[in-house]
């Protein structure tokens, strides 16, 4: 069963199911760039030696999909005291250092995304320097360039509707009308309270979400 046929199985039919979508949003991390792992891995690192040793497992159940600000209220309630002002730079080499040796697009959505001729934008999570640094590095910048849409702008991150409500009200798309291609539990939260569509089953690689998305609304077409 690939993806687009769980996404008939597993859902009720609405009306947006049957009217064609005018904007597909993308989330940046593990879904157009593979960068959640190594991310995790570093965020494993820093948190260790900040005082707060996590497992992978727990580091993706906690913070994958979350903004930065929710990492940073999240360390210091466990800490119990504010982290010291711009106590992040001591890590941004670890970070910065390892995207540059590892980083690639996801496997497959350079393909995927030659198919999508609908509108298309990024809303991640993530600040807007990581966002650009990230599509950079994989060559993906140029195709979202002026469509790129950061937590930072909104009051509330994932799993609140509003990065997806801003990305859509400012290219001028209804909710109702876009399709989230999201990787995270809080992501897929987020863009169904935001009234948009979001699949992401959990046993399928991102690749194949993001491609089997793409050929379904890609040309106009439904979901």
């Amino acid at each position: 069963m690939d993806f687009a046929d769980r996404v008939r199985a597993g859902d009720q039919p609405d009306d947006r199911q049957v009217r064609p979508f005018e904007l597909v949003i993308f989330d940046c991390d593990g879904v157009l760039v593979d960068s959640e792992r190594i991310a995790i891995r570093v965020d494993a690192i820093v948190l260790a030696d900040l005082g707060w040793p996590l497992s992978e497992a727990e580091i993706i159940e906690r913070f994958v999909g979350r903004s930065e600000e929710n990492f940073v209220r999240e360390i210091e309630a466990h800490l119990g005291h504010p982290l010291p002002r711009r106590w992040e730079d001591a890590y941004q080499h670890l970070y910065t250092d390892a995207f540059e040796k590892d980083l690639q697009a996801v496997d497959g959505v350079v393909e995927a995304l030659d198919q999508v001729t609908t509108a298309t934008c990024v809303a991640s999570s993530g600040g807007h320097e990581k966002i650009r640094r990230s599509l950079r590095l994989t060559n993906l910048y140029e195709r979202f360039k002026g469509r790129i849409f950061s937590a930072s702008e909104v009051a509330n991150g994932k799993p609140a509707p509003d990065l997806f409500l801003h990305a859509a009200a400012c290219l001028g798309v209804p909710p109702a009308r876009c399709a989230v291609v999201e990787d995270s539990r809080y992501g897929v939260e987020a863009a169904r309270a935001a009234g948009g569509t979001a699949r992401s089953p959990g046993n399928a690689r991102m690749s194949e979400k993001t491609t089997a998305l793409a050929r379904r609304v890609g040309h106009g077409g439904l979901l």
